[in-house]
């Protein structure tokens, strides 16, 4: 690529919520550009875990990987992404999905169709942040006359974080930008990447690419690391362990393993640490990226 990418961490949902601030401020001073918090069921919550993030930064943006749509409607998600949106101009990003199948049954909030959901969502939600009264009468969102009284001067991006075609299309078409998930190689980051373009994604539309990330020196280590941590990822992709891409390996090997993706057509790297020392991991791979 022409242009470095940006280089972004993310806050895994398994550390503990009172960790973000400071775990957020150590990687702005390191000379991170992003930091992305998840919303899982039963873990943190995603809008709440974006305001520590942005409270304890000045600096880096902050993005918001995913919110499922059945949690909230999208009058609310709205009404939170815009208040953040106008505390801290500029650093915000809204992720948006499907949400697990199974979660979003379990909660009682399973959509009779995820595409429509997600496609009327970020309409509806686009509206409203732009200030506009909204009335849709959709197959899964019904909204009349909703408008926000205090929208933000700068509407923050919505980008999804899809995985099959259709969404994927999808996200081109209404999306500002779409997270792939971790562990592509480069042929299907292309093939992700063209899906997106198909459905009218242009070159605006930012490849955020998750990625995993442990620090190992010792090759027999990284390779048991690789072997074990990656597995259940590995039957999520349907493909064979060693085939699941990741900066797995000593810290000097980041940036070639970056450089994989942005060749691949990334413009957002988010480096998923895992293993003890999340922040420690995180902080040697910004110092091998030059940050």
């Amino acid at each position: 690529m022409s242009r470095d990418p940006r280089i972004g961490v993310m806050f895994d949902c398994n550390r503990a919520p009172e960790e973000l601030p400071g775990f957020a401020a150590a990687l702005e001073a390191a000379g991170a550009d992003d930091l992305w918090v998840v919303e899982d069921l039963g873990w943190n919550g995603g809008v709440s875990a974006a305001a520590l993030a942005l409270a304890a930064t000045s600096r880096i943006r902050v993005g918001l990987g995913i919110a499922p749509t059945p949690f909230r409607s999208p009058a609310v998600y709205a009404m939170e992404i815009a208040t953040l949106a106008r505390i801290h101009p500029g650093r915000f990003v809204a992720g948006i999905g499907h949400g697990v199948g199974d979660w979003m049954r379990r909660i009682g909030n399973a959509p009779k169709s995820p595409l429509s959901l997600l496609e009327e969502s970020i309409v509806a939600i686009r509206g409203l942040l732009s200030g506009e009264t909204v009335d849709l009468d959709g197959r899964e969102v019904h909204l009349e006359g909703v408008k926000l009284v205090h929208p933000p001067a700068v509407v923050p991006p919505i980008v999804t974080g899809v995985v099959k075609q259709r969404s994927l299309e999808l996200s081109g078409r209404v999306a500002d930008g779409t997270i792939l998930v971790e562990g592509l190689q480069p042929d299907r980051i292309a093939a992700a990447i063209g899906h997106i373009r198909r459905g009218g994604g242009g070159d605006n539309h930012e490849i955020i690419n998750f990625t995993f990330l442990h620090i190992e020196d010792d090759p027999a280590k990284a390779a048991e690391v690789r072997a074990t941590a990656l597995a259940g990822q590995a039957g999520f992709l349907g493909v064979p362990v060693d085939e699941v891409f990741g900066l797995i390996g000593p810290a000097a090997d980041v940036p070639a393993g970056v450089r994989v993706l942005t060749d691949s057509g990334s413009d957002t790297v988010i480096l998923r640490p895992f293993g003890d020392d999340h922040l420690g991991q995180a902080l040697a791979a910004l110092k091998a990226l030059g940050r």
